[in-house]
């Protein structure tokens, strides 16, 4: 009886201390979540000329000229962005020019090696509410975190990744800033667009 009454003691602490932890890491993520919205609310409301007008496509601007989308967003492989390839195939659009899809403010660009190469994250605020662009497998870069970059604006060539790929343009956006980076494919798609069906549904006035 004593032992049972022990155990049945030990057992409430433990349920009583793992109960009162829950509500401290929901606040941390809540806090968390509130600090990336904020920190870009103050960016852009200091930069309010740089708040978005629409979004373009990020090559052949604004409309994709010479280009088609070789791997679309889902499909089999769960695809989690747009591959942008040039009309001629191959290696024919190496070197070819990105574009700023909307205005915004570069969070990050770095070399992120592996199978991602040179990534480009752009922050958007557009119609009261912050989206993310990220462009990979980039040749060369021509802006840095930090910089504020207008739609259409040149920001990167096309690259091959060293040759692992043959030339493309990697694409997406995201309804979340910062979001961990990812692999590029995955059956969650939770903070994830579609980027043609959004580009199509958010043209400049």
């Amino acid at each position: 009886m004593f032992l049972m009454r022990l155990f049945l003691f030990f057992s409430i602490i433990i349920l009583y201390n793992s109960c009162a932890a829950q509500p401290n890491s929901l606040k941390e993520e809540n806090v968390k979540s509130i600090d990336i919205t904020e920190k870009y609310k103050l960016l852009f409301d200091k930069n309010a000329l740089f708040n978005s007008d629409g979004f373009d496509f990020p090559v052949g601007k604004p409309n994709a000229e010479g280009y088609y989308n070789a791997q679309g967003f889902g499909g089999k492989k769960h695809h989690l962005g747009d591959d942008w390839n040039g009309n001629g195939g191959g290696n024919s659009d190496l070197g070819h020019a990105i574009y700023a899809a909307a205005n915004g403010y570069v969070s990050e660009t770095s070399d992120k090696k592996g199978g991602w190469g040179q990534v480009i994250r752009i922050v958007h605020y557009h119609k009261g509410k912050f989206y993310e662009s990220l462009y990979a497998h980039c040749d060369k870069t021509f802006i840095k975190a930090g910089d504020w970059v207008k739609r259409g604006q040149k920001i990167a060539t096309i690259g091959n990744n060293n040759g692992m790929y043959l030339a493309h343009l990697h694409y997406e956006i995201r309804s979340k800033p910062d979001m961990p980076l990812g692999g590029g494919y995955s059956i969650v798609t939770e903070g994830y667009l579609n980027p043609t069906v959004f580009t199509k549904a958010n043209r400049p006035q």
